[in-house]
């Protein structure tokens, strides 16, 4: 069967970092890429720095490409921009088959900041958490030139995360979900991670990796290998009833 497994990045990260993922799903799905405005093949629009706004931006590009099975997976951010969108198609009436999410804690159990958040450190005191999360290219945070082009993306998006509110009390979801995430990760550590059970009536359950916030990196076979598999699952699972 064709399906098209959509991939939203991480908070200041573009689809570079995950340019080799393609490859290693059946060829006969297509995946595809996604840059949230600002970087990457879109550096040249204006970023988003609102979930809200970001989530319909994503659901207006990728309008007329949900005319096939589908399925949406996020990193960090990206799962976050992920379960929003799940949520926004599934109200229309056409969710996704599949929803994968990884390093992003469940909703109730994120942290909330009020006045703080990392988009509000210093240069330094960012570029230290940067580097221990590993996601950020070491010349990006060293270099004085690069960083003063990169900061605001990263900062525009770390506010959107820090400032990011779920509908409290939104019903689960009848998606079949999977979550991921490293063993060793401070920002969405396992315990976090196996509350996502509650949002979904089709829970795929948690799989945990050994590494912190990216544990995928830099080797991403054993995590593409899990999500094709539950990609697999979740397409033999009956559909459910139609809401009356």
């Amino acid at each position: 069967m064709e399906l098209r497994l959509f991939v939203f990045h991480h908070a200041g990260g573009s689809h570079l970092t995950y340019r080799d993922w393609p490859s290693r799903f059946p060829a006969h799905w297509q995946v595809r890429l996604l840059d949230a405005p600002g970087r990457g093949m879109l550096a040249d629009l204006p970023a988003i720095g609102d979930a809200p706004d970001l989530v319909t931006w994503f659901h207006t590009e990728l309008e007329g490409q949900l005319d096939a099975p589908f399925a949406l997976f996020g990193h960090s951010m990206g799962a976050l921009i992920a379960y929003e969108l799940t949520r926004l198609l599934h109200a229309e009436g056409r969710p996704p088959c599949w929803l994968g999410l990884s390093a992003r804690s469940a909703p109730h159990s994120a942290p909330r900041r009020s006045g703080t958040g990392r988009h509000l450190l210093s240069d330094q005191a960012l570029r230290d958490e940067l580097a221990a999360m590993g996601g950020t290219p070491a010349d990006v945070l060293d270099d004085p030139e690069l960083w003063e082009i990169f900061s605001p993306v990263i900062r525009g998006d770390l506010r959107l995360v820090d400032t990011w509110r779920p509908r409290p009390q939104a019903a689960p979801l009848p998606v079949p979900l999977s979550v991921y995430g490293g063993t060793h990760d401070a920002l969405a550590p396992p315990r976090h991670l196996r509350e996502w059970a509650t949002y979904s009536t089709r829970h795929l359950g948690v799989r945990l990796f050994r590494g912190g916030h990216f544990y995928f990196r830099p080797d991403a076979t054993e995590l593409t290998t899990h999500i094709a598999s539950d990609i697999r699952t979740a397409l033999t699972l009956p559909t459910p009833a139609p809401r009356s």
